[in-house]
């Protein structure tokens, strides 16, 4: 079976706006770059994942996506993750993707781990496993199989939606809560969570 990992990224600059407060730009364009750089890495050593592709108009983060040996798909014009995600599916499906994981940029505590407990939940064909943020607000991670089994987004109030549209095909989701995946930073107090289990980690 060919999993396809895909890893949507907004242009680091762009990014992570509601940090606007606590970091300048060019603290959240590296907040990003290295949680992305930690999310590659997560992947790759993930066995069952055969193929990475990461979706972005910013050239640096797919300068990183292939040192990482991973595919890129370049999206031109206004950035919408949305967009780019919808292109990055067609494209694992040109190249004979029987199943995908979608995976969030920005998880800093994402570990090989909680990626292979998401794939311990699969109990065959249709599947669909979906994570969500702490809120359970968000998609931080969703597995499909097939790939385009149902019409995925992200961003917020995605979860529910995501929920909806598999139910109403009649697909049964598994649920993956774990700390690890459901935090991403988005905002200050997303921000300062990861100091908080970072210094009690320490």
């Amino acid at each position: 079976m060919s999993l396809w990992a895909i890893v949507p990224v907004k242009p680091l600059r762009k990014a992570k706006s509601g940090l606007s407060d606590v970091l300048t730009e060019d603290e959240r364009a590296l907040l990003i770059f290295t949680m992305l750089s930690q999310t590659l890495r997560t992947l790759k050593e993930v066995p069952a994942i055969d193929h990475i592709l990461v979706v972005s108009s910013d050239s640096a983060a797919l300068a990183m996506a292939r040192e990482y040996g991973a595919r890129t798909l370049q999206e031109d014009g206004q950035p919408d993750l949305k967009i780019a995600l919808k292109r990055a599916v067609v494209v694992a499906k040109m190249y004979n993707a029987e199943s995908l994981l979608i995976l969030s940029a920005d998880l800093p505590l994402v570990s090989r781990r909680d990626i292979e407990k998401m794939l311990s939940l699969v109990k065959g064909t249709p599947a669909i496993v979906i994570a969500p943020d702490r809120h359970n607000d968000g998609t931080n991670a969703i597995y499909m199989n097939p790939p385009d089994i149902i019409d995925c987004t992200i961003g917020s109030g995605s979860y529910e939606k995501n929920l909806k549209k598999a139910q109403s095909k009649g697909i049964q989701v598994e649920l993956c809560h774990l700390t690890t995946l459901g935090l991403d930073i988005d905002k200050p107090e997303d921000l300062a969570l990861l100091r908080q289990i970072e210094a009690f980690q320490v």
